[in-house]
């Protein structure tokens, strides 16, 4: 039988780390994106480097990361011989956050990261950057909101699991 602390604490902690990547993007939806979407091209870009280089922490990455692990262990941990609620509601989170959420943000979002941190801004023409910031930004938000509606279902899900507990 399973360490009914250590379950509870793995739940927590899961629940926890959802949440606060959720909050991250949805708090990145209603103001950050807004905000950015009034620059002008260079300092839109300029922005947008700025922060994809600023993300990339280690508070950052041990939530965004440890909630890639947490959700499937939480999951397992419920599962106590037979499938209860709270054993569905993790499991649902988990691939949701995986394939919604990690997937997303791995498939899409890092590699248009990635092609906009070689862009110079400085050395750029008003019209490739107007290019670049068209190849970017409407394709960039589609993604996030993608991400961002995944993680709240996931992190709702996991809170639904931790109420609904082993019945």
């Amino acid at each position: 039988m399973k360490n009914k602390t250590m379950i509870n604490f793995v739940l927590l902690v899961s629940t926890l780390s959802t949440g606060l990547i959720a909050g991250l993007f949805y708090g990145y939806s209603c103001s950050v994106n807004p905000a950015l979407g009034r620059l002008p091209d260079a300092e839109y870009l300029g922005a947008m480097q700025a922060i994809n280089r600023a993300i990339l922490n280690p508070v950052f990455f041990a939530t965004f990361m440890g909630t890639l692990i947490l959700l499937p262990l939480g999951a397992w941990f419920s599962y106590q011989g037979q499938a209860s609620p709270l054993f569905w509601c993790f499991l649902a989170a988990a691939i949701l956050y995986i394939v919604g959420t990690f997937g997303v943000t791995i498939g899409g979002n890092v590699p248009l990261n990635d092609a906009l941190d070689k862009i110079n801004i400085a050395g750029s023409s008003a019209e490739e950057l107007a290019r670049h910031r068209g190849l970017f930004e409407a394709k960039w938000n589609m993604l996030h909101s993608i991400r961002t509606i995944a993680n709240i279902i996931s992190a709702l899900l996991a809170i639904l699991g931790c109420l609904l507990g082993g019945k």
